[in-house]
């Protein structure tokens, strides 16, 4: 049997409704065959999702009522089962789903290429032609670098779902393939940092205004190495495109990297660093009392997480080399060290009102010295250990609601 060709799927992502929905619009209007579906999240805390499908000049909705109220379940028990069911209609050219506010479009991507739908994933139907997030001009930035948790702006991805908003803000950026520019920003100053944040996080991205925009215009604006759908590569390159390194309105990228081990206390106060005038941070980090285990550092705003990004090449347990991905092979090679292998720290952190030389200070001041380095991996395996199998800041004594990154909603949370 000959197989179909797959249909385009365009993901179109952000943190402001209406201008989210003036952008799926937009999209359906390129032809009679876009279909575009979405689902509100906005009382999956009581298990009830409501899907919006619209298709030419039909229109379905549907209230679903799921019996574990989450991102995960939905992709699994609806969106995914539907994207399959859209691209085998014969009216079906091209699918956009508009996500939900509070939804990341990586994971998404994940589900679509890695989650069984019968026996197949559903990238055998559909192929990612692009993604896009709106950014709200006059309340991104604001977004971008505070620590109000999505659950304070009635957005959540589940009832456990603690994530901030700017960890939602910078992911959707992040992965975007087009910048879609909504509004205008309330002053010079504030789309001046803005446009610099934008440029430090998200430099190979293109911009486009919403206002001044169509749907052609749209899909021809998408770069042609586009990630589309790409998952990011924890142990690959941490800079997409290039930032530019001088300040720009107070933004700044500082580049950590070091061949010893963080000692695990020092780390633990050092990371308070990270939480006060720093739009972004995201890289692998090495700790001494678990010298096989690559951590993944990521923080957004007043936001911080420290999860398990696998084993190293060189520990004992760690992937074969063909196993991995060319670009892991490359930046291993580049770096390998004869004792100590691929491990080694490697932070990119995007600063705002953070001096990059007390950031650096700190993070150097928390690797292990000298003495410490040649008492070998038998004596730090003994350090008191502050790290959890997943690590959230900012610690706080008391039972207050901490207001950090979760896992939840991530690429790599267990199916």
């Amino acid at each position: 049997m000959t197989p179909h060709p797959r249909v385009p799927l365009v993901l179109v992502s952000g943190l402001a409704a209406d201008p989210d929905d003036e952008l799926a619009e937009l999209l359906r209007r390129a032809g009679p065959g876009v279909a575009v579906v979405h689902h509100d999240l906005r009382q999956i805390g009581s298990g009830v999702v409501r899907r919006r499908i619209r298709l030419g000049a039909r229109e379905e909705l549907t209230a679903l009522e799921l019996a574990h109220g989450c991102v995960n379940c939905t992709l699994r028990e609806d969106l995914l089962p539907l994207l399959r069911r859209l691209a085998r209609r014969p009216d079906v050219d091209r699918i956009v789903v508009r996500l939900d506010e509070a939804m990341e479009p990586e994971p998404v991507s994940w589900a679509i290429a890695n989650v069984l739908v019968g026996d197949r994933p559903v990238s055998d139907d559909v192929g990612i032609e692009a993604v896009y997030t709106v950014v709200d001009c006059a309340t991104w930035l604001a977004d971008a670098s505070g620590d109000e948790l999505l659950l304070e702006r009635g957005l959540q991805g589940s009832p456990e779902d603690e994530r901030t908003v700017a960890q939602v803000a910078l992911a959707q950026v992040e992965f975007a393939d087009v910048l879609v520019l909504a509004g205008a920003a309330p002053d010079a100053w504030c789309a001046a940092k803005s446009a610099a944040v934008l440029d430090r996080v998200a430099p190979s991205v293109p911009r486009v205004e919403l206002s001044r925009t169509d749907a052609a215009a749209l899909l021809a604006a998408v770069p042609e190495r586009a990630r589309r759908g790409e998952v990011t590569d924890l142990h690959g390159a941490l800079l997409r495109g290039q930032p530019p390194l001088h300040a720009e309105c107070g933004i700044e990228v500082l580049t950590f990297t070091a061949q010893r081990p963080f000692h695990p206390e020092r780390l633990h106060e050092a990371i308070d660093t990270l939480l006060g005038g720093v739009v972004r941070t995201r890289g692998r980090v090495w700790v001494a009392s678990r010298p096989d285990v690559a951590f993944w550092l990521e923080s957004a705003g007043g936001g911080l997480a420290l999860g398990h990004a696998g084993p190293w090449l060189a520990s004992p347990h760690g992937p074969d080399w063909a196993d991995v991905s060319p670009e892991r092979r490359t930046l291993a090679s580049l770096r390998w060290h004869e004792v100590w292998g691929d491990r080694a720290q490697e932070l990119v952190v995007v600063t705002d009102l953070a001096a990059p030389r007390d950031l650096e200070d700190a993070l150097r001041g928390a690797l292990l010295t000298d003495e410490e380095l040649a008492d070998g991996e038998a004596a730090w395996r003994s350090y008191p250990d502050p790290f959890g199998e997943r690590h959230e800041d900012p610690c706080d004594a008391t039972e207050e609601q901490d207001r950090h990154v979760s896992a939840a909603n991530r690429k790599d949370e267990p199916q």
